[in-house]
Order: C-alpha cells, then sequence, then structure tokens
C-alpha cells in the first residue's frame, strides 16, 4: 500500500492515500523541530480491519528514521501502538 507525503502547511504534514477524491486513510502530525508529534489516525470503514493504520504508522516512523526525527504520541491509536509494540522504541521520544 503506498501512501502520498502531505504538506498540510506550515509544520503540518500527512502520509494519506485517497481515492477517486476521497479519503482513505490518513496520519498527520505536526513538526516541533526533531520530534513529529502524531495527532490524528483516519482509516475509512471500508479498509478498517485490514491493518492500514499500522501500515500508516510504519510508513511515518520509516519517515521519522529516515529524517532523525523522534515521534510523540498524541493521537490514541498511535499511543495504543506505541504500546504494543516494541518495533517503534527507537524512535519514541
Amino acid at each position: 500500500m503506498e501512501f502520498e507525503f502531505v504538506n498540510l502547511g506550515g509544520d503540518a504534514f500527512a502520509f494519506r492515500q485517497e481515492k477517486d477524491g476521497k479519503m482513505q486513510a490518513e496520519i498527520t502530525w505536526t513538526l516541533l523541530a526533531d520530534v513529529m508529534v502524531m495527532d490524528h489516525t483516519y482509516v475509512s470503514e471500508e479498509l478498517r480491519g485490514q491493518g492500514v493504520a499500522k501500515k500508516l504508522l510504519d510508513r511515518a516512523a520509516e519517515y521519522a528514521r529516515e529524517k532523525d526525527y523522534k515521534m510523540d504520541a498524541v493521537c490514541s491509536y498511535v499511543v495504543t501502538a506505541f504500546n504494543r509494540y516494541k518495533e517503534y522504541e527507537d524512535v519514541k521520544v
């Protein structure tokens, strides 16, 4: 699954997937210095239950590693994933 990197303006960014102009999935963050403050995750009803939210988070974590950023979990999904999966230990603040 491919996600598009989007600058939402200012210090806000996202990885998202759209289909026919309709939002399918998105994870957003605000960049504060070298910390990605993960503030929102959305997956459309038709894609729920397929691991798409985790794929979004995986892509964001990959981006954080590429840029040598850390991630701060504010979004409830990201908080849960950070507690559940050890693979994000290197990017957590």
